[in-house]
């Protein structure tokens, strides 16, 4: 199973749309919805995960799991069961987000300091909601350091999740290569019976084929990876696939991608949105470097689709490559 990562502020609805579009995925997590203190009425839900509303799907018909990030038991228990009333495919909580201005309060990757409270945690929603609806969870190794991963990993099974992704490094690690991808086997034979996705640092096949060898985990969590080469997941799936996704398929990916941003996104933030994914893009290929070079210093969002009319040929691009590094 290859699962598409929850990632803020870069993989929301737009993205995934188009990402789970490519094929090998086969299941995303949503970007965190914050809970603090308050029941979060439907249209918050429904806005960070509007495919809520065409039965927890991507257009391609991908499930979409919703994610909750909070500290407090019972607001996440009672938020759990407001957003179950949407039929999600599932509820992920978040132990893993390293972001300062999220763990000051307490939440995200600052909860694995305390295994009881994540015990606590994912008891509360797993008794909040109904049988059907899975609860998962994602953490990483630990905050400064890995001693407390199996506590962490048991506790998260002892509270009910039914299946664990691990990031493989910790708060303090950030997203510095590299991934530790042997601590996830320990993980595994701590939490024996429960399903461990292993995350982080998976580039390119050669990676994904040694995070399994390493980690012994067969489910994969893709997230920069597979935004810099929307072929990763199909070419890991399907081995007899090309390693990347050819650029006359990725192109009008590019331009629908636009499209969904300019229908969802305030306009001073979609010329930002479209450049952060082809400053991934361009890592893998050539002809997005060219494009990244037309529209760097270009913010007004008509100029930005005239741009992106601009028909970038190999020749072209592999000849500007050097002058765009």
């Amino acid at each position: 199973m290859l699962l598409l990562a929850p990632m803020e502020g870069l993989l929301d609805f737009a993205l995934r749309d188009i990402l789970t579009q490519t094929g090998g995925i086969d299941r995303c997590v949503s970007e965190f919805i914050r809970v603090s203190g308050t029941l979060l009425p439907e249209r918050v839900f429904l806005r960070i995960v509007p495919e809520l509303l065409n039965g927890s799907l991507t257009s391609a018909g991908v499930p979409v799991r919703p994610q909750l990030m909070g500290s407090d038991p019972v607001c996440l228990a009672e938020n759990a069961a407001r957003l179950a009333t949407l039929a999600p495919a599932g509820i992920d909580l978040n132990f893993g987000c390293p972001a300062a201005v999220v763990n000051r309060h307490g939440g995200g990757a600052a909860l694995l300091a305390d295994p009881e409270q994540l015990l606590r945690i994912v008891a509360a929603v797993r008794r909040a909601v109904p049988a059907h609806i899975p609860v998962s969870a994602k953490m990483r190794l630990g905050v400064h350091d890995d001693r407390r991963a199996e506590d962490c990993a048991q506790a998260l099974a002892a509270g009910g999740v039914s299946e664990l992704v691990v990031h493989a490094r910790t708060k303090a690690d950030g997203y510095r290569p590299p991934a530790y991808w042997p601590r996830l086997a320990d993980i595994r034979a701590a939490v024996p019976g429960l399903q461990v996705i292993a995350n982080g640092e998976i580039w390119t096949t050669a990676d994904a084929q040694k995070c399994r060898h390493e980690s012994g985990c067969d489910s994969l969590m893709l997230g920069r990876g597979m935004v810099g080469n929307p072929g990763l997941a199909r070419a890991i799936a399907q081995p007899e696939q090309p390693a990347f996704l050819a650029w006359e398929t990725l192109r009008p990916l590019l331009n629908q991608f636009w499209r969904l941003i300019e229908s969802r996104v305030e306009a001073r933030h979609c010329a930002g949105r479209l450049k952060q994914w082809l400053n991934f893009l361009r890592r893998v290929h050539p002809q997005a470097q060219v494009l990244y070079a037309l529209v760097r210093e270009v913010n007004d969002p008509a100029a930005i689709g005239s741009l992106l009319m601009t028909d970038v040929d190999d020749k072209t691009a592999l000849e500007a490559m050097p002058t765009l590094q």
